[in-house]
């Protein structure tokens, strides 16, 4: 397994759950990329030759973990990005994290945050992402001050009345967040909260990683 203080190895995120590809590399050492692209249909034709192009001038065989959004988000894309994950962790044989796409965007608004202001606590983000049917993608973080995110309500997809009710229900302060657009910029934080895990010297194999679509694509 690698050792997670190599400074030879980098780490590579990919979010694909939207129209928009993020991908974002990193040796967490100072050498750090990420770049972002509206594909919008062609996403699923041009993702391969997108990340081959963006490890340059890193090699497969420089990575050590890959972390992919595993959703909510888009039922293909979000298929996509994991698949992929999954296939090169088997090839590659190192280890594959699956963030929660709330979590990401939880982290990144916090990020922003802290550069317009002072935010001396622990923050709580209830994000809301609009899902099939009328229903909602509810989940609810707590993100400190070290940017450490700590999940309080797990991602759930429900009726915009269950999701008021499970905000009140939590009784927090909180600040709603609404994911419609421009989620793919989130790929650093997804990145982030997998070197997290990484340095907790977590290392899942890239089986235990499955996409969250919380709920059938059509009616059954």
């Amino acid at each position: 397994m690698p050792n997670s203080t190599n400074p030879k190895k980098y780490f590579l995120a990919l979010h694909t759950s939207t129209p928009e590809l993020g991908l974002a590399i990193s040796n967490f050492g100072g050498d750090s990329r990420c770049q972002v692209w509206n594909l919008e249909r062609n996403l699923s034709n041009l993702v391969h030759e997108y990340l081959i192009d963006f490890i340059k001038p890193q090699a497969w065989k420089d990575l050590g973990f890959i972390a992919v959004a595993k959703g909510p988000g888009g039922f293909t894309g979000t298929r996509i990005g994991v698949v992929i994950a999954r296939t090169l962790g088997q090839q590659l044989d190192i280890p594959i994290f699956g963030i929660s796409n709330l979590g990401a965007i939880a982290l990144h608004h916090h990020k922003l945050n802290n550069k317009t202001g002072n935010l001396t606590e622990n923050q709580v983000y209830a994000l809301e992402m609009p899902a099939q049917r009328g229903q909602i993608f509810g989940g609810i973080y707590s993100v400190s001050q070290n940017n450490l995110v700590t999940n309080i309500m797990p991602d759930t997809v429900m009726s915009p009345n269950q999701w008021q009710q499970a905000q009140i229900n939590h009784n927090q302060n909180h600040q709603l967040i609404e994911c419609k657009s421009g989620l793919a910029a989130s790929v650093t934080s997804v990145l982030q909260l997998a070197y997290n895990e990484w340095l907790l010297l977590k290392h899942p194999h890239w089986s235990e990683v499955l996409p969250f679509y919380g709920q059938h694509p059509v009616d059954v």
